[in-house]
């Protein structure tokens, strides 16, 4: 897709965001699990010994919070099939999304571990037709109990990458890097470390200390 004009680029990506890859994509999660799990027991493998599977994260940006959702707790009426997989113990979806059909309430009802949603003012879809409104759906509509919302002010959906998409009209800001890294951080080692010095920080003010004043976060 690199080499491809922006217009066919687009075009191109819709075309791979399909059923079939979204499906392809969830069922890789445990697959890939159960690999990690093989290769940790393998000698002469470089991960032998390496992999801790009782602290399982996922994340994800964009397509892959799709993946990340789908996976970590929201109820999903795709064939009626249940794609959550139990072995992930948080999760970190950036550029969220509600469902496209049915309730928003009901899809993240059930959400039972820890979730910290990533998003901009101005983190638009560039192949879908999500708008930035349609992520703050989903803080409201989660359970309460370990989760949390950053929401960068003047952040468009390239502030989660490493460069400018096509189409950016917002100046990038360096700070959205250093808070998206240090509010990741502090919530994988609350959660996946159990770190409780580090949980006092994520729940109390430590949070502001990094972001800029029209920043937001919440939590619950």
């Amino acid at each position: 897709m690199e080499g491809l004009p922006p217009l066919k680029r687009y075009a191109a990506l819709k075309k791979a965001a399909s059923l079939k890859s979204t499906l392809d994509r969830v069922r890789d999660v445990p697959a890939l699990i159960d690999q990690l799990g093989r290769w940790n027991k393998e000698p002469d493998h470089s991960l032998m010994g390496r992999v801790d599977l009782k602290r399982i994260g996922m994340s994800g940006h964009s397509f892959g919070a799709i993946t990340t959702q789908y996976v970590s707790g929201q109820s999903v009426s795709l064939r009626r099939q249940d794609f959550v997989e139990k072995r992930i113990r948080a999760a970190l979806p950036m550029s969220p999304s509600g469902p496209r059909r049915g309730e928003v309430e009901k899809a993240f009802a059930k959400v039972s571990i820890p979730w910290l949603l990533m998003t901009g003012t101005e983190d638009d879809s560039p192949i879908g037709d999500f708008e930035s409104e349609d992520r703050l759906k989903v803080f409201p509509a989660l359970p309460p109990e370990g989760k949390y919302e950053l929401v960068l002010w003047r952040a468009e959906h390239s502030a989660f990458t490493e460069r400018r998409l096509p189409g950016d009209r917002e100046h990038r800001n360096p700070n959205h890097h250093k808070v998206i890294l240090a509010l990741s951080t502090a919530f994988w080692d609350a959660y996946l470390q159990e770190d409780p010095e580090t949980r006092k920080w994520l729940d109390g003010d430590g949070p502001k200390s990094v972001m800029e004043p029209k920043d937001r976060w919440q939590r619950k």
